[in-house]
C-alpha cells in the first residue's frame, strides 16, 4: 500500500457506569498503534449515570494504515467492500462500527460499540471518487 487515500481516522467509544473504563479502552487499542494518545470526556446520561467518551484521531499515514490492517481483518470486509454506497456519506466520509467486547479480546468483527469515521480523499470531493478511493484501498489490504 503505497499512499492512504485518507486524511485522517477517528475512533470513538463510550464507556458507561457499568463498565471499566481501563477494559473499553483496551478494546480501542486493538485499533490503534501501540501507546497511541486517547483522549478522555466525562459526560453525563439521562439518569446522572457517569459517561466516559474514549476517542483518538490518527492522521499519520502509517497510523492510518496501521488502523486500515485492522479494519482488513474483520472476517467480514468483502462484505464492507460490497457495501462502501451505503458508507461513504456526501462529505466524503466512510462509517463503520465494530463489536466492543470482541475488539476486547483483541480481535475486530463488526457491530456495535466503537465507531469509526475516515475522511477519505477525492479530488474533485465527490462522492463517488470517495466511494472508489476507499474501494481501491480496501482490496489492496
Amino acid at each position: 500500500m503505497s499512499s492512504v487515500p485518507f486524511h485522517y481516522v477517528d475512533l470513538r467509544t463510550f464507556c458507561y457506569a457499568t463498565e471499566d473504563d481501563k477494559r473499553v479502552e483496551q478494546a480501542l487499542r486493538t485499533f490503534l498503534p501501540e501507546d497511541y494518545p486517547i483522549e478522555r470526556a466525562k459526560s453525563e446520561g439521562h439518569y446522572g449515570d457517569r459517561i466516559i467518551v474514549l476517542s483518538a484521531r490518527v492522521e499519520n499515514a502509517d497510523d492510518i494504515r496501521h488502523v486500515l490492517t485492522q479494519v482488513a481483518s474483520a472476517p467480514d470486509i468483502d462484505a464492507v467492500r460490497s457495501e462502501l454506497d451505503d458508507r461513504v456519506d456526501d462529505n466524503c466520509s466512510f462509517f463503520l462500527t465494530f463489536d466492543k467486547q470482541v475488539a476486547f479480546g483483541g480481535s475486530v468483527e463488526r457491530g456495535d460499540g466503537i465507531t469509526l469515521r475516515a475522511k477519505v480523499e477525492a479530488y474533485p470531493a465527490k462522492r463517488e471518487k470517495a466511494v472508489e478511493n476507499a474501494r481501491d484501498l480496501l482490496e489492496e489490504l
